[in-house]
């Protein structure tokens, strides 16, 4: 086995990619624009803030699928390393158009945060299904983490003077919770399907997964209908409530009627008046 014993154990093994770390900067320096420069009606801001949204984004599409090479390389895959999943390379994680631009076009049209990017693991040589089920959960765990992480900083530490810069970190997050329970859902070519398929007879399992891709388009069609769209997002603002995303803990311009997500996505979309 090649790697030295400290790579073996997943340690060293791990090395964020110039690209990742550009990312993380992006990410930084639009937040910090937003911050400092943006208000409400600034468009110069809210085009910040669209840059802060986009590259967190990213940055969130690469740990959901580093949590996934990276429970592999524990359970035994020791090609993930080899393939770069384990550096945050946003281009090391399949095809780019798929995996990052048409998610984006998602953000910007609907404001939903589609699942993206995809790392291919040698499922033969890992042992036990809970492995298995553990290196599926990862994803969207990264996910939801994250945005957990997002509304503890909102609620902590949001105010009115930043309200460019806070409702757009609002929608983030809520982008965050599209993503985790998307991903969730037991459909072929999505991690919840990965998380029970250990459990599924294999003929069940090869034939669910011959029309993965189908069942993932029909889904996307699906949430485009009134009554269906409507269901899924009224349980995302049940859970973004849940976490301290349902009001901003001050006022904006003397009202409380703006709600932070919705407020965020207007925002972050520069190009509207």
């Amino acid at each position: 086995m090649n790697g030295t014993a400290s790579e073996r154990r997943g340690g060293a093994a791990v090395r964020p990619s110039p690209v990742f770390l550009a990312v993380v900067g992006a990410t930084i320096l639009c937040g910090l624009i937003a911050w400092r420069y943006g208000t409400i009606l600034d468009r110069p801001g809210r085009v910040a803030l669209f840059g802060f949204v986009i590259a967190a984004w990213v940055l969130s599409l690469s740990l959901h699928e580093f949590g996934h090479a990276y429970m592999a390389f524990r359970s035994g895959d020791r090609s993930v390393a080899d393939k770069g999943y384990l550096t945050l390379n946003p281009l090391k994680y399949s095809d780019v158009t798929l995996s990052f631009l048409i998610p984006v076009v998602f953000i910007v049209l609907g404001g939903i945060g589609l699942p993206g990017g995809a790392v291919w693991i040698d499922r033969h040589v890992i042992q036990g299904r809970l492995r298995h089920s553990l290196i599926s959960a990862a994803g969207p765990l990264s996910n939801a983490l994250f945005a957990i992480m997002l509304a503890v900083i909102f609620k902590n530490f949001a105010d009115a003077d930043h309200a460019l810069f806070w409702s757009g970190l609002a929608f983030l997050a809520f982008l965050q919770v599209t993503a985790t329970i998307l991903n969730l859902l037991p459909i072929p070519g999505l991690d919840g399907f990965g998380i029970i398929e250990p459990y599924l007879p294999r003929r069940l399992a090869d034939q669910a997964n011959a029309y993965g891709g189908y069942a993932f388009l029909v889904l996307i069609a699906l949430l485009w209908l009134g009554p269906i769209n409507q269901g899924f997002f009224n349980v995302i603002y049940y859970l973004t409530d849940a976490i301290g995303l349902g009001e901003f803990p001050f006022r904006v311009n003397g009202s409380v009627d703006h709600f932070p997500i919705e407020l965020g996505h207007y925002l972050f979309q520069w190009w509207k008046s």
